[in-house]
C-alpha cells in the first residue's frame, strides 16, 4: 500500500506535539511512505521556523532535522520526485474546492501530489486539508 504524507504528519515525527503518539502508532506498521523535495522543503522550513518562533532552540531544530535526515536514509520516508502534473492538478483542485472548502495553495498541492502519485493513503493533520483529500476519493484513515 502506498501512502503520502504532508509536513504536519512529518514534524509531528521529530518535535512532539498532541499527534506525535498518532504518528509513532501508524508507522509500528511499517508503511512505505513517499515524500517528495515539496515534503523535505516544507518539514525543513516547519522545524526551523519553530526556532525563530522560540518554540525550540537551534540547536534542538538541528537535532529534529538530523533525524529526519537519518530516517531518510533508513527508509522510513521513500523519497520520489515530484509529480510534474501535480501544478495542473493543484489549480484545478484550487479552481474546484477552493471557494467551497477555503483551502490554500499548499492544500491543493500536497493533495495534488498524492492523486498524482496514485497514493492508497493520505495523512494529514491539517483539517482542511483532511477534507480536500476525502472530497477527492483520498483514504485519509489510519
Amino acid at each position: 500500500m502506498s501512502f503520502y504524507v504532508d509536513s504536519s504528519f512529518l514534524v509531528s515525527r521529530y518535535i512532539a506535539d498532541c499527534h506525535s503518539l498518532k504518528v509513532d502508532q501508524r508507522l509500528s506498521a511499517k508503511p512505505s511512505i513517499w515524500i517528495t523535495p515539496f515534503n523535505r522543503s516544507e518539514i525543513a522550513n516547519a522545524i526551523y521556523r519553530q526556532a525563530f518562533l522560540n518554540q525550540l532552540a537551534l540547536p534542538e531544530a538541528q537535532v529534529a532535522w538530523n533525524d529526519f535526515e537519518e530516517d531518510c536514509q533508513l527508509g522510513v520516508w521513500i523519497g520520489i520526485k515530484f509529480p510534474e502534473r501535480a501544478w495542473e492538478t493543484s489549480i484545478a483542485l484550487a479552481r474546484r474546492f477552493s471557494g467551497s472548502l477555503g483551502v490554500r495553495t499548499l492544500d491543493s498541492l500536497h493533495v495534488a501530489c498524492a492523486l498524482e502519485l496514485s497514493a492508497e493513503k493520505f495523512w494529514t493533520f491539517d483539517d482542511r486539508q483532511a477534507k480536500l483529500a476525502e472530497a477527492v476519493g483520498l483514504d485519509t484513515s489510519a
